[in-house]
């Protein structure tokens, strides 16, 4: 029977003897409560004692044009009376060919075929082993390891775990994993004296070009997060280095696989990172934004010389990888919403008067004598704080509730990634209190 929650704290207490929350020690809930929410309206999220937070991080980065967005609503309403499931072996349905068809017009030229999963590690999955088994399919069966950039992080199952390089995950779960090679990444912020964005991005690429070179006989795929590496800490780089990689990939025969299941969906300034280097990547990973922030799904696009090498009478040739909700008819038609906002709002031009004006609210905040590193990609800001504090993390994100704010730092790292509807009053209301937040801590 279903229990009705009278309060936050009743919830709380209810789900911290039931729930295993993610990313988290679960002792710190100890000193640094779980916040229960009851709904969300917009940019904003609404707990059960009339307690309310501005979502600065859009709930991990999914949610683009608000809390129970009415056009989305009413998509997934009129769904649920025709369609809520079907396997997509041996079946297809409307939503998900629609989708498909769409993103074909959407993405970067070549990118005709997508294969769907529920959430970014499994697409990060999928086209791992789709990289590998193409070379085998193709009799180059030596050409099965990968390689990411210094920092990078593309999910936290075991594969995905494989190419991120994340200390945490690695100490804890190395043993489990074939750690693949890193690459000098192209963060600015690695600047040496005299160096520019272009010039720190062609450095790096330096690199990539060298370990290609040596390796790229065992090399089946080079993954990347273009433009902004998130987990890093919002680390942003010129876009040349996209286009140098895409040149190097195809020089020494290497796929070059787009992680933009974050900087997707407009949130660099483009509907699609690899836009702003003048770059088609040989598989393209999305998921997050792409249903709203409603509902889980991921998508991998490929072109027509992945497709063909699976294409045969054996079934081993065949792309043997599958998941039991695989193409939703519900998520596919959130998504098809999405897109049709996108297309009648003018989203990403709405989006460049968007963040222009946030940097021009910012001024303050980027002015802050312990602020540094001030970053601003698409709808994506970033900061670091120089603060007395070890566990800054979770007592910024303890004030910023004080402060009817959802931060999420990640080190000293504060960034906003707030829904695409932002107004310029909840933008100013941003600005003050991150800066009361920080003047705290501070």
């Amino acid at each position: 029977m279903k229990k009705s929650a009278s309060s936050n704290a009743d919830l709380v207490s209810r789900s911290l003897s039931a729930v295993w929350h993610p990313c988290s020690q679960m002792k710190h809930y100890e000193a640094f409560p779980l916040v229960a929410v009851a709904r969300g309206q917009g940019v904003w999220l609404y707990d059960f004692d009339g307690g309310r937070y501005l979502d600065a991080v859009s709930s991990w980065w999914v949610n683009l044009f608000g809390h129970a967005n009415p056009r989305i609503n009413a998509a997934l309403r009129d769904q649920l009376d025709q369609l809520e499931h079907v396997m997509l072996a041996g079946f297809t349905h409307q939503p998900v060919v629609e989708l498909s068809e769409r993103l074909r017009e959407l993405a970067p030229t070549g990118l005709g075929h997508c294969f769907y999963g529920s959430d970014g590690a499994s697409a990060t999955e999928i086209a791992l082993k789709m990289s590998a088994h193409y070379w085998r399919n193709s009799g180059q069966p030596d050409k099965r390891q990968f390689i990411s950039l210094a920092n990078s992080y593309h999910g936290e199952t075991l594969g995905a775990l494989s190419v991120t390089d994340v200390a945490l995950f690695r100490d804890a779960y190395g043993a489990l994993i074939r750690q693949q090679a890193t690459v000098a990444s192209p963060d600015w912020r690695e600047a040496c004296d005299g160096e520019d964005a272009e010039a720190v991005a062609l450095r790096a690429a330096g690199e990539l070009e060298a370990h290609l070179q040596q390796h790229h006989e065992q090399l089946a795929a080079f993954i990347i997060e273009p433009l902004v590496q998130g987990a890093a800490g919002m680390a942003m780089y010129h876009p040349a280095y996209l286009r140098r990689a895409r040149e190097l990939c195809d020089r020494y025969r290497v796929h070059l696989i787009a992680d933009e299941i974050a900087v997707g969906m407009g949130r660099t300034g483009t509907l699609f990172a690899c836009e702003q280097g003048g770059i088609s990547p040989d598989f393209l990973l999305i998921s997050k934004g792409i249903t709203g922030g409603y509902l889980p799904l991921s998508i991998v696009m490929t072109t027509d010389e992945v497709y063909r090498a699976f294409y045969d009478d054996q079934t081993a040739r065949g792309f043997l990888h599958s998941h039991s909700y695989t193409g939703n008819p519900l998520a596919c038609r959130a998504a098809l919403a999405t897109l049709d906002i996108f297309a009648a709002d003018d989203v990403l031009r709405a989006n460049r008067h968007r963040a222009a004006r946030l940097n021009q609210i910012a001024a303050p905040l980027r002015a802050h004598p312990a602020v540094r590193n001030w970053r601003n990609t698409g709808m994506i800001w970033a900061f670091e704080v120089e603060s007395p504090h070890a566990d800054f993390a979770r007592r910024c994100f303890a004030l910023g509730l004080q402060h009817e704010l959802l931060l999420r730092p990640m080190g000293n790292t504060v960034y906003f990634m707030p829904p695409y509807v932002i107004s310029e009053d909840e933008m100013q209301w941003l600005v003050e209190r991150t800066l009361a937040v920080i003047g705290a801590l501070t």
